[in-house]
């Protein structure tokens, strides 16, 4: 019994040291574990890193340059402990490490630990996944972390660029340059000599279109940007509708292959100028304004080659383009209806511009019966509220008519 008793104390002992070494360990750890919290790097509020070139979906051949973007901090090389900075690593392909240890250091966590901003790299053909992570002196994620958005990217085979047909062009079909467009209007894209085909079709003599807006063309040996600059139409569509602010803007059009890289020798459109203008913003007409033909009588007969004057009351001539208040510019409608007031007015055979400020124009009509009718434009070919207009006549053309 007095045995049996010391060796139950001997237990009790026992057990007790292992309690207190279990609680001592614990307590270690839990301290270890918030000094290491505490001893992480802070970054400063608003601080973001980003990738400067590279959008979510593009696609990018096999070798390819990346540009590290960093806001409200400042890049430093690794062991340099600079208040706000951090240097940058590349995550490719992988989930984020975890923020509380040195970030690894192989082929899915590239570090740039010299301070560089930038890095070449090559991926194999395929789908990738690419992430920002900065990290401090010690290569540790800050606290908060400083990471950028996973993008998904395509990489290409680089096996030389496509080839196109032959006398091919790419244009726009109805949209010439100096045109005055609404803010929504449809683009329509014409090619010659080559089909269209969606990306990633590998068709022959094909590809799809693009539309670059207010920029100049991309490299034309790497895959076209997909921005608010560089519209894709990877679907093979040959035409678009485009909303655009008021004011001047340019358009060009740019074919590529089925990787979005332009072939060889490249095919793209010139590029032209339009001025967007908001149709519901008409410019106001001076009371008592009138426009009308001089010398012209409703029923007169006239040559097929004749000379037709423009008159115009309580209001001033200014071209197309001159935004003078109480002015305009003549247009003559032969053989058609009134356009929409709320719109440019149509530039065509039937529809002629007198933008450059002409008060008579000479004009060729077949013989037979023809109506003609006068309609001031603003400085935007838009008809003034109310509209200045003539009213419609109807002349007779013959060979002998003097």
């Amino acid at each position: 019994m007095h045995t049996s008793g010391k060796v139950a104390g001997c237990y009790g002992s026992v057990a007790r040291f292992i309690a207190t070494s279990v609680f001592i360990a614990v307590t270690v750890a839990a301290v270890a574990a918030a000094r290491a919290q505490t001893a992480l790097t802070r970054s400063p509020p608003g601080a973001e890193v980003y990738f400067v070139d590279l959008k979510d979906g593009a696609t990018v051949p096999e070798k390819f340059r990346v540009h590290f973007g960093l806001k409200n901090m400042g890049v430093a090389p690794a062991g340099s402990d600079r208040p706000n900075s951090g240097h940058h690593h590349l995550l490719i392909d992988t989930y984020l490490p975890p923020l509380n240890r040195p970030i690894p250091n192989d082929f899915n966590h590239l570090h740039f630990g010299a301070g560089q901003t930038e890095a070449e790299i090559t991926l194999k053909p395929g789908h990738h996944t690419l992430q920002l992570l900065l990290g401090d002196k010690n290569h540790i994620p800050h606290l908060p972390p400083v990471m950028s958005p996973v993008i998904h990217i395509t990489v290409v085979p680089s096996g030389g660029p496509t080839r196109s047909a032959p006398g091919a062009e790419v244009y726009f079909v109805d949209l010439k340059d100096g045109a005055v467009v609404p803010p929504k209007f449809t683009v329509h894209f014409g090619v010659k000599n080559m089909g269209v085909a969606p990306a990633g079709s590998d068709r022959p003599n094909s590809g799809h279109h693009h539309l670059l807006i207010d920029t100049d063309l991309p490299p034309l040996d790497q895959p076209i940007p997909n921005d608010f600059n560089h519209l894709h139409f990877g679907a093979g569509q040959t035409e678009a509708e485009v909303t655009l602010k008021p004011g001047e803007h340019t358009l060009q059009l740019l074919f590529a292959d089925k990787d979005h890289i332009p072939h060889t020798p490249p095919l793209y459109s010139k590029r032209i100028h339009v001025r967007v203008v908001d149709p519901s913003l008409r410019t106001p007409s001076p009371s008592g304004a009138k426009v009308y033909f001089i010398g012209l009588n409703d029923g007169a007969v006239i040559p097929e080659h004749v000379t037709l004057h423009f008159g115009l009351v309580n209001m001033g001539v200014a071209p197309a383009g001159i935004n003078r208040p109480n002015t305009g510019h003549h247009h003559l409608l032969i053989d058609t209806d009134l356009p929409p007031f709320d719109r440019p007015i149509p530039n065509d055979p039937h529809h002629l511009h007198f933008g450059a400020g002409q008060t008579e124009g000479t004009i060729t009509l077949s013989p037979g019966k023809h109506t003609l009718q006068l309609l001031l434009g603003d400085a935007n070919h838009i008809p003034h509220n109310p509209p200045v207009m003539s009213q419609r006549i109807t002349v007779t053309v013959t060979p002998n008519a003097r």
